[in-house]
């Protein structure tokens, strides 16, 4: 129970960071996000699977920032190559068919086999329904001059050092659909 309430929020919570980190990614999700939704309507879970490019930024974010750092012994039997691995770079999710279900040894952020996490297909909800609501009901901005800090703390869980601190702003034009 506690691995779901505390690793969606701080996986989301990576997500913005570097979306607020690369403006072109936030802007990308955000158009998506307008061409699927729409914006007199709200995020709903049948949208989902339509959003190919958030599930991308969702992949990343755990490939850069492995929540459980802890997956031992599930290492690889020889090295993975990234593109440009410290890149925060969705779009490599989008020309492969890389899931969750711990096929690809260079990507398992729920572990695999016996050992993997029972909630898979929770937290993959989850983390689109809130990162995607969030991204779609509000544009975010940083105080000026700042820019969100990527040091992490080694724990149970890799949290952000410094907690992400930024502002919402309604985007959507029914203030309705905030309730």
């Amino acid at each position: 129970m506690v691995a779901g309430t505390d690793t969606i929020p701080t996986t989301v919570e990576w997500a913005m960071t570097e979306l607020l980190r690369h403006r072109d990614k936030m802007m990308k999700v955000v158009k998506e996000l307008d061409t699927v939704i729409g914006n007199q309507n709200t995020l709903e879970d049948s949208h989902i699977p339509q959003l190919v490019y958030l599930d991308a930024v969702i992949k990343e974010t755990l490939r850069l920032h492995p929540v459980a750092p802890l997956l031992i012994p599930h290492v690889p039997s020889e090295t993975t190559f990234w593109d440009d691995p410290l890149r925060f770079q969705p779009e490599r999710f989008l020309e492969t068919d890389i899931n969750y279900r711990g096929n690809n040894f260079g990507f398992f952020p729920f572990g695999s086999g016996r050992r993997m996490c029972v909630g898979v297909s929770l937290a993959e909800k989850m983390m689109a329904l809130l990162l995607g609501s969030l991204v779609h009901s509000f544009e975010w901005g940083l105080s000026k001059g700042t820019k969100p800090s990527l040091e992490d703390k080694f724990g149970v869980f890799l949290k952000k050092k410094e907690s992400l601190v930024a502002t919402p702003v309604a985007r959507l034009p029914n203030l309705e659909q905030y309730q």
